[in-house]
């Protein structure tokens, strides 16, 4: 059974720093494109990031380039997202994703590339 744990949301201040953590268990996931969404209150789930399988291509939404980055550990199964320089607009529940696309898909923006979701984490960013 695949299972994925989510952490490092927390409450910050504006400005401040989170690393999003998402561990992958029942199998690996090296081969697969991953991802990150994440879900305003009241709004459907939008993309952050993606990586490929190996790690060494990356996609950003530009809402957000320059202040997040997404890496992977594939030897712990693990996809991260470093998140600098916190906005208020950033509050949202983020979700990792798998895709089976072993490099990054067609618009890999797109929810319905991704075939396995972790449960979210939350993410406040409030002074």
């Amino acid at each position: 059974q695949v299972q994925f744990v989510e952490s490092g949301g927390d409450l910050v201040q504006p400005g401040g720093s989170l690393r999003l953590s998402c561990a992958a268990s029942g199998r690996t996931f090296s081969a697969r494109t991953m991802g990150w969404f994440r879900q305003f209150p009241g709004k459907e789930r939008e993309f952050v990031a993606a990586i490929s399988g190996s790690g060494k291509s990356a996609y950003y939404a530009d809402s957000i380039k320059g202040r997040f980055t997404i890496s992977r550990d594939n030897a712990k199964n693990t996809l991260y997202l470093q998140i600098n320089s916190l906005k208020p607009e950033d509050t949202a529940v983020y979700y990792c994703a798998v895709s089976p696309a072993p490099t990054l898909p067609y618009r890999p923006w797109t929810s319905g590339q991704y075939d396995y979701w972790g449960q979210g984490t939350r993410v406040t960013v409030s002074s």
